[in-house]
């Protein structure tokens, strides 16, 4: 092993992209994500007890080749929507993965591997995917711990920990197999105690979370507080229709024949998906919006208690002396408004309560540090409707108004962890997921967005109600079970009861403190390393000097 080509290197690097890709979701089997980063660290210690043998930056290069790959495998569907788009966040993705690892490098020099040696690396990984969460390029689809979307019955322990508990789980794995296998690899002998000792360690930590996991699933009950609910799947073509059809049109997609027949006065909700409405709406003016008088005229005649949850694309004119956010855009000389992508909620009589999406996806909805190229704005890319930066609610919205508390989380906010417990911390009992997944085709895009709302569920226990334009919707349970879902790119509506829920769960009281307390550490660690680095440059200088 000490003595490994540079192409045996390579080959190992394209191993563990091979592996994480066939662990990923939904057609993947997520046990092998348990050993997919070994051939990684095979690479990364083959660098580091060989330093003379590569160049400056062979970590960065190497682990690159591996995140490039497995970026490619797994979100390669972004393609579909937009090309440029797709290699941006590939290539960025990857770049900022590989970053870490080398980062992680870089501190385990300085710190002569004393302290903490190849735990730096899990540390790092956690604390980038916590922060990857919060700024104008975040993507966060590849957090490790989501590869068990598919596999709820395996995390239920995630109501404590969210998806950064998964990550930290397989790391550890990894490691402790890595640290099993090594002595074997790099010729290095190892006491009968300590193998004895890492065998025993990385059955404990494999099976005491999955057997704890598996009990909660088959013994978690939840308390019947059921909620009655329609989901609406229109399936207008977003590249064809959704943006282009005029009102009445729209209402005939939504408003069918099975519509009509499925809804009675005993349902709580109907739910239609993500930027349905299109007229043009500013919110000031909703009392002259022909979308919403059809909506009202549906329920008084065939559902007069129930309330309407929707997407839309709403606009808003600032007040004059109001500030200009990075949102704005001018309307005149002397006039600015927002465009928003919007959940309405509304019943048969009043005023619809409006949500901003606020997690918006980059090039698309948002502009990256919008304050820096404002003047470049106009080539995000285009998927029809509205474009540029939108604007954002400040509160997580709960509407009040129906049996239960309830909100929306709009497409790609759904798969943020800690961004939806704060809908749940407000009050939300059941949360609706409303989405256009169309943009994708039928790529492995929709079916993991689809998955990764499960994972909601277990994190917050609550049901989920999930909208599609052009599939998948689906209802739910607390487990993260899928009790009823649609077929991908089919007009349909279903309906089904779920229970609502008011507890809270450790996770959603805490939110992400293992990322929140990885990220400390890295920062330590990394100012630590820096203090040493440039002593160590002093010391050099100094002696050279002599």
């Amino acid at each position: 092993m000490q003595d490994l080509k540079k192409k045996h290197l390579i080959l190992l690097s394209f191993l563990s992209a091979l592996l994480l890709s066939l662990a990923w979701p939904l057609r993947g089997f997520p046990f092998l994500i348990f050993i997919a980063l070994i051939p990684l660290l095979m690479v990364i210690e083959q660098i580091r007890q060989n330093p003379d043998r590569f160049r400056l930056m062979a970590t960065f290069r190497y682990s690159y080749i591996t995140f490039v790959l497995w970026n490619a495998a797994t979100t390669y569907w972004i393609w579909n929507s937009t090309e440029v788009g797709a290699l941006f966040a590939i290539l960025v993705n990857s770049l900022l993965m590989a970053l870490v690892v080398q980062f992680s490098a870089f501190i385990r020099l300085q710190l002569k591997n004393q302290i903490v040696g190849i735990a730096i690396l899990p540390v790092l990984w956690i604390a980038f995917e916590f922060l990857h969460q919060d700024w104008d390029l975040s993507w966060t689809w590849l957090t490790l711990g989501n590869v068990f979307a598919s596999r709820v019955s395996w995390v239920q322990w995630y109501e404590f920990t969210g998806v950064h508990g998964g990550s930290l789980w397989i790391w550890v794995i990894n490691i402790l197999l890595f640290l099993l296998i090594a002595p074997c690899l790099f010729k290095k002998k190892i006491c009968a105690r300590g193998r004895n000792t890492l065998i025993v360690s990385v059955l404990l930590i494999f099976v005491l979370p999955s057997a704890w996991s598996f009990w909660r699933y088959y013994t978690y009950e939840e308390k019947s507080n059921p909620v009655d609910i329609v989901l609406l799947q229109p399936n207008l073509n977003p590249y064809t229709e959704e943006y282009t059809l005029k009102v009445p049109e729209v209402m005939d997609r939504l408003f069918t024949q099975q519509s009509k027949s499925m809804v009675d006065s005993s349902v709580d909700f109907i739910v239609a998906p993500e930027s349905v409405l299109q007229e043009g709406m500013f919110e000031d003016e909703f009392h002259y919006s022909l979308s919403i008088m059809k909506i009202k005229e549906f329920l008084v005649h065939y559902s007069p208690e129930s309330h309407f949850i929707s997407g839309a694309g709403t606009f808003r004119m600032l007040k004059p002396n109001e500030p200009l956010t990075a949102a704005a855009r001018r309307y005149n000389s002397q006039m600015y408004y927002e465009a928003y992508n919007t959940a309405l909620f509304m019943d048969s009589l009043g005023i619809p309560v409006t949500y901003h999406k606020s997690k918006l996806v980059a090039g698309v909805e948002q502009m990256p540090f919008v304050h820096l190229i404002k003047p470049i704005e106009k080539l995000a890319i285009d998927l029809g409707g509205t474009i540029g930066t939108l604007g954002k609610s400040k509160d997580r919205t709960v509407y009040t108004k129906g049996v239960v508390p309830v909100s929306a989380v709009i497409c790609y906010e759904s798969v943020y962890g800690e961004f939806v417990t704060e809908f749940v911390s407000n009050g939300a009992q059941i949360i609706f997921i409303l989405t256009n997944d169309g943009w994708w085709k039928n790529t492995g895009g929709h079916r993991q967005h689809f998955v990764y709302s499960r994972l909601r569920a277990v994190e917050t226990r609550r049901s989920v109600a999930r909208a599609a334009n052009t599939g998948i919707s689906c209802f739910i349970n607390q487990r993260g079970d899928v009790i009823q879902k649609t077929e991908y790119w089919t007009r349909d509506v279903i309906r089904n009861t779920v229970n609502a829920n008011n507890t809270i769960t450790f996770y959603v009281k805490h939110g992400d403190y293992i990322g929140r307390s990885m990220t400390i550490v890295s920062g330590l660690l990394l100012l630590i390393s820096l203090l040493l680095y440039t002593a160590n440059r002093i010391s050099r200088r100094k002696t050279h000097l002599r």
